[in-house]
């Protein structure tokens, strides 16, 4: 796990802008956002990706989701609306291979429904 980017940041090697960090995961600003809010939440354990979690792993993926719920409250766009986002593996646009949620908000309407998927 020593060359896991996000590893380094849950250990504090590797510097981020962290916004939150809970017993079970970390929460920081994307370096290359792709919307006014982009925010990464990321667990202190390493899996891989979603096609990775185990059994043991289901409270884990809850945690990430209530922490984004959070998240959007506290950047402001719990009304407006957001999106969640799980890329799976490097043909579904995962870039690094460490489990990691985006919380992804704040467009205006005309960008949110050139997003909108």
């Amino acid at each position: 796990m020593n060359s896991c980017i996000f590893c380094s940041i849950v250990s504090g090697e590797q510097k981020a802008d962290v916004i939150l960090s809970e017993a079970e995961y970390v929460a920081f600003n994307d370096i290359r956002p792709k919307a006014p809010v982009h925010i990464l939440i990321v667990p202190k354990k390493h899996i891989a990706s979603v096609a990775e979690i185990k059994e043991d792993d289901v409270l884990l993926m809850g945690q990430l989701i209530d922490g984004a719920k959070k998240l959007a409250v506290q950047a402001g766009v719990e009304n407006s609306g957001y999106k969640l986002v799980f890329n799976v593996g490097h043909g579904g646009g995962q870039v690094i291979d460490h489990i990691h949620l985006h919380l992804l908000g704040g467009w205006n309407n005309e960008e949110h429904l050139a997003l909108n998927v």
